[in-house]
Order: C-alpha cells, then sequence, then structure tokens
C-alpha cells in the first residue's frame, strides 16, 4: 500500500523537480517519488510503494512515473537485480541512473530500512547530490545493436 507524504521543504528550490528513486531487491523495489504540492507552493509530496521486479509491473511503474512528470529515475541494488529496472523504464523513455550504494549508504546512525533507502536516495536525487554510474550498453548477439 501506498503512502503519501506532504512535507515542507528544508532547503531552496530543488535541482530536480519531478524525481522517483527505487531501492532495487532480488524480486521487487522500493519506489519513492518526490514531486511539489499541486496546491502549497514550496512543499513536496512524497509517496513510498512496493513494486514487483516482473517485466508488467515495471512497465506499469513506468506508464506511472511517466505520468507523474517524473524526469529522472535514481535506482540502487546490489548485483545485477537493477538491470530490468533500468533497460525497461529507460525503454519508455525516462532518464535512470543507476547509483552506487557506497556513495548513498555512507551515513554513520542512519537505520536502514528499504522504504527508509528509497526516501534517502529521492531526497538525495531531488537536491543533486548523487552521480551516475557508467552503464555499458549491451549489444544484441542477433541484431547487433
Amino acid at each position: 500500500m501506498a503512502e503519501t507524504v506532504a512535507e515542507e521543504s528544508e532547503q531552496g528550490p530543488e535541482l530536480v523537480e519531478r524525481v522517483a528513486a527505487i531501492d532495487i531487491a532480488k524480486a521487487s523495489g522500493m519506489v519513492c517519488t518526490r514531486v511539489p504540492h499541486e496546491e502549497k507552493p514550496g512543499r513536496r509530496v512524497q509517496r513510498v510503494w512496493h513494486v514487483a521486479a516482473t517485466s508488467g509491473a515495471i512497465l506499469d511503474l513506468a506508464d506511472h512515473l511517466i505520468c507523474q512528470g517524473i524526469t529522472r529515475v535514481v535506482m540502487e541494488a546490489t548485483s545485477t537485480y537493477w538491470k530490468p529496472f533500468f533497460f525497461l523504464l529507460e525503454s519508455r523513455g525516462l532518464e535512470c541512473w543507476l547509483v552506487n550504494a557506497r556513495d548513498v549508504k555512507n551515513v554513520p546512525g542512519r537505520p536502514k530500512t528499504d522504504k527508509l533507502d528509497s526516501v534517502w536516495l529521492a531526497k538525495l536525487a531531488e537536491r543533486g547530490m548523487l552521480r551516475a554510474s557508467f552503464v555499458p550498453r549491451s549489444r544484441c548477439a542477433n541484431c547487433g545493436t
């Protein structure tokens, strides 16, 4: 079930107005979106929910993010669990960033849960405090693209 929270911005204007972050595990992802409040300037609306790591669920997520006007999707994951999220969301035209978990989680004393990680990731992304990792483009063995 999604949780929606409206909060006041602690700092000046965000660098990325509409952002999504995904903390990815083996079979799912915890998604957090942060967008401007429609009626209250200076406030942000944050929504957090769980998405299965299936092609259909990820493509539905892409449609939802596009409808919300999300301009950047930031994700972090261990192993290669990020690949379906990254490439399916990117195929729908979303700007996807894979970030190094080491850069995101270097905060002593912060509790570790998937929900809190996705919110933290979204806040870092909207403030421009992350950098994207290099993601090589794979080539299709059949067509060379």
